[in-house]
C-alpha cells in the first residue's frame, strides 16, 4: 500500500513549498542543517503507510517534545566534517600516507590548502563525535521505538579506534602518520559508520525542530489504527497555519462515512475541509497536528476539490474541470482503495438545477463506498433534504449569526442543515444595487 495524493490536492491544502507563503512545510521547516532539510522533504513527500510506523514516529517526536532538548552541534563543524568525508583518500593505508605527505609538502612550497583542509576536516570530525557522545550520555530515558537507534550510535562511538581519536587534543599538531591513519580509517573502514553518525545528527535536527513547533503551537499527536477500522475522530481540530483558529469536533466511521456540510459563503466550510485534509496528511507523517485529540484509520490516499479552476490550455471550462476532478476521484475510489475524499461546493460552475442534481447524484454514489470517508459541502441546502433517507450521512453546518443586518460567523460546526440565506442581504449591505442604478 502507498499513500496517493496528487498535485492539485497538494496545492489546495498548501502542503509543500519552502518559499510558498503560508505553506504547512514552512510552518515545520525550522531545521538547521541541509541534511535535516532533505530528511524533512522526504517526510513530506512520502507519508508513512502503516499504523505501527506512524505511531512509532509520533512517539519519538513526543519524546523530544517532552525532553525539550537543544541541538548540540556546531553547524560550521558539521559542514567541515561533511566536506572532509566527501574528499577521497587512498585505496590503502600506504597510498593514503603518501598522498598526505605530498599535500603537506605542497602546502609548505605553494599556496596549496589541501593539507590545511585535511587537518581542519579531521578536527571538525573529532569535535562532532565528542558532541555526539556527550549528547548520548545526557539524553533522558527514551521510548522503546528510539532505544535501538540510540544503542546503534553508541555502539559506533565505542569503537576502540574512535575512542582514541576522540581523546586527541585538536589544538596540538598531529603527526602526518597519525593524520593519514585516521584519514584512511574514517573514509574507508568506518565510512558507513560515519555516514550513520551524520544521518543520526540530521534526524536529531528534524526531531528537535518538529517537537519545538509542536510545543510552541500546543499541537498534539494523532493515534493511527489499521485501515479496516475506518474511522476519523477529532476534537479541537483547526487549521495549523491560522492564528487563533476555532477548533471543531467531528467523527466519521463506516456507518457514518459521509459528512454533508452546509453553510453560507464565508462561513468557514473550505477552511474546515482544508483543516481536515492537512491533519490527515500530517497524521500519516507521524507529525503533530492542530487538534486536542485525533484518532484515524490509515488511508491509501487523499483527494480534494476545493479550488478547481478552468484550464485554458486544455479548453476546459470551470464546470468541465470540476467534472474531470470528480471523475478522477471516482476512478480512485472504484479501485477499492480506502480514501479520504473532499469536495467543496460541487458543480458551482453551472446552473443551480444542474448543480443540485449533480451534487445529489455524486453524494449518493460516493456514499456507497463505505470503506472511504467522504466530505462534501454545498450552499444548496435542498440537496441535504433529499439525502435525509441515507443512514450513513451525517449532516453538519457552519452557522451564521445576524447582528442586525450584518452577518457574523462563529466557525463552530453544528449538527443539522443550515437555513442561512444571506446572499442578497450582503449585496444590499455593500450598496451594489444603488451603485448600478446611479
Amino acid at each position: 500500500m502507498s499513500f496517493s495524493i496528487d498535485k492539485q490536492t497538494m496545492e489546495e491544502l498548501n502542503l509543500l513549498g519552502k518559499f510558498r507563503q503560508g505553506s504547512v512545510y514552512n510552518l515545520f521547516n525550522q531545521v538547521r542543517t541541509r541534511g535535516g532539510e532533505r530528511l524533512l522533504d522526504d517526510m513530506f513527500r512520502y507519508p508513512l503507510e502503516d499504523a505501527a510506523g506512524i505511531n512509532r514516529r509520533s512517539h519519538i517526536f513526543k519524546f523530544f517534545q517532552q525532553a525539550n532538548l537543544d541541538f548540540p552541534f556546531d553547524l560550521q563543524q558539521l559542514s567541515l566534517m561533511r566536506e572532509y568525508l566527501d574528499t577521497g583518500t587512498g585505496k590503502n593505508a600506504l597510498l593514503t600516507l603518501a598522498g598526505t605527505l605530498v599535500k603537506k609538502g605542497l602546502s609548505a612550497l605553494t599556496r596549496d590548502e589541501r593539507y590545511k583542509k585535511l587537518v581542519q576536516g579531521l578536527q571538525a570530525t573529532i569535535v562532532t563525535l565528542n558532541r555526539c557522545h556527550a549528547f548520548l550520555e545526557t539524553i533522558p530515558f527514551a521510548p522503546d521505538a528510539y532505544t535501538d537507534r540510540l544503542q546503534s550510535i553508541k555502539g559506533i562511538l565505542s569503537d576502540r579506534q574512535l575512542e582514541k581519536l576522540r581523546n586527541i587534543d585538536i589544538y596540538q599538531a598531529l603527526p602526518v602518520k597519525a593524520l593519514a591513519f585516521y584519514d584512511h580509517l574514517l573514509k574507508r573502514r568506518l565510512f558507513k559508520e560515519m555516514e550513520d553518525i551524520l544521518s543520526f545528527i540530521y534526524e536529531l535536527d528534524v526531531n528537535i525542530a518538529i517537537s519545538d513547533v509542536a510545543r510552541s503551537k500546543s499541537f498534539t499527536y494523532a493515534t493511527a489504527f489499521p485501515p479496516e477500522k475506518n474511522i476519523l475522530s477529532a476534537t479541537g481540530l483547526c487549521h495549523p497555519c491560522i492564528e487563533r483558529a476555532v477548533g471543531n469536533t467531528l467523527s466519521m466511521n463506516e456507518d457514518s462515512n459521509v459528512l454533508f456540510l452546509t453553510g453560507a459563503n464565508m462561513a468557514g466550510k473550505s477552511t474546515l475541509m482544508k483543516s481536515v485534509g492537512i491533519a490527515m496528511y500530517l497524521a500519516h507523517m507521524g507529525f503533530p497536528i492542530a487538534a486536542t485529540h485525533m484518532e484515524f484509520s490509515v488511508r491509501e490516499g487523499l483527494y480534494s476539490s476545493i479550488n478547481v479552476a478552468d484550464n485554458i490550455g486544455l479548453g476546459y471550462s470551470h464546470f468541465y474541470a470540476e467534472v474531470v476532478r470528480v471523475k478522477q476521484a471516482a476512478e480512485a475510489a472504484s479501485t477499492g482503495k480506502r480514501l479520504l475524499l473532499m469536495f467543496d461546493e460541487l458543480f458551482k460552475g453551472t446552473n443551480v438545477k444542474d448543480a443540485y442534481d449533480g451534487t445529489l447524484a455524486v453524494t449518493e454514489a460516493f456514499a456507497e463506498y463505505r470503506e472511504c470517508l467522504f466530505i462534501v459541502s454545498t450552499h444548496i441546502i435542498e440537496v441535504g433534504e433529499a439525502l435525509k433517507g441515507s443512514d450513513n450521512i451525517h449532516f453538519v453546518y457552519m452557522p451564521t449569526v445576524m447582528d442586525g443586518n450584518h452577518p457574523r460567523y462563529t466557525y463552530q460546526l453544528q449538527d443539522g442543515i443550515t437555513e442561512d440565506r444571506q446572499g442578497m442581504m450582503i449585496i444590499r449591505n455593500e450598496r451594489i444595487l444603488e451603485l448600478i442604478g446611479s
